[in-house]
């Protein structure tokens, strides 16, 4: 009983810090000037990075599956902060259309919270935590063919058990 008191506790205070810590570090990040190596050193190694043709980089930052931000870091090729960018969005989930790749959907959104597999419908899903209000957590889902191909999204909501 302890144990799973000491663990919700500290889930808590984690899930507290963690977006705390977000907005004094991204206060710290300036596009126009700070450099890929002062970003490394104020957020961290990113979970992936991608290379573009014309030289440019994007890093992200994932906050799943417990915070309801996911952020995308772009470098020019020049190696210093073009943007900071949120990607938990409206905008980008309306932006979802079927036929993407799971790539596509990845660096559109980023790291999904959870992924599953449905084996009877053949579809695999990610989501993503949007919001917690009024006692419910709100999730905006992927949905995959067995190919890796976006065929639709939805919405749902779970209540926020109490312990």
């Amino acid at each position: 009983m302890l144990k799973r008191l000491l663990i919700g506790l500290y889930s808590g205070l984690l899930a507290a810090v963690l977006p705390a810590c977000d907005s004094v570090n991204l206060e710290k990040i300036r596009p126009g000037r700070t450099t890929m190596q002062e970003v490394h050193q104020i957020m961290g190694p990113p979970t992936t990075e991608w290379l573009d043709n014309d030289g440019t980089t994007t890093w992200e930052y994932p906050r799943t599956p417990n915070g309801i931000v996911n952020y995308m870091i772009d470098f020019g090729p020049d190696k210093i902060v073009r943007e900071v960018r949120q990607i938990l969005t409206e905008e980008n989930f309306a932006n979802v259309r079927e036929g993407m790749t799971r790539e596509q959907i990845r660096r559109l959104l980023g790291k999904p919270a959870h992924e599953f597999y449905f084996s009877l419908k053949k579809e695999h899903v990610w989501d993503w935590k949007t919001k917690e209000e009024a006692g419910y957590t709100h999730f905006f889902n992927v949905h995959f063919d067995e190919s890796g191909h976006v065929v639709r999204t939805s919405t749902n909501f779970v209540a926020v058990s109490g312990g």
